[in-house]
């Protein structure tokens, strides 16, 4: 945990919470209800390559919406990380989704893709 981690709760919450599940979406919206259109296409292509994934709505908590940002240090949401690592946002998972990148990605990390 780094010195930022432990002196901001909203950076140890995401810490936490890419720690503890293989493919987390921080998205606007649910994965049930998206509230933007760049996170449901995210959620479409995620469903669509059967990775299971859990999502996080940035919209319940301003300081969670602005701390991810500060956490990645990338300007906007959604954001992908998969085993802790981040990925990108939309546009690179909608790019490495169409180049057979991201199944790639998933399988070389071990997440185990389900049936679309």
């Amino acid at each position: 945990m780094t010195e930022q981690t432990a002196a901001d709760p909203v950076h140890a919450f995401i810490a936490q919470t890419v720690a503890e599940h293989d493919v987390v979406l921080f998205m606007k919206g649910t994965p049930d209800s998206p509230r933007c259109g760049f996170s449901s296409v995210t959620v479409q292509i995620l469903d669509h390559v059967g990775a299971p994934f859990v999502g996080v709505d940035v919209l319940q908590d301003e300081a969670l919406r602005e701390g991810i940002k500060a956490f990645t240090d990338w300007p906007t949401i959604p954001q992908l990380y998969v085993k802790g690592e981040f990925v990108g946002g939309s546009d690179i998972v909608r790019e490495m989704f169409q180049s057979g990148e991201l199944a790639a990605l998933m399988a070389e990390k071990g997440v185990a893709l389900g049936e679309a």
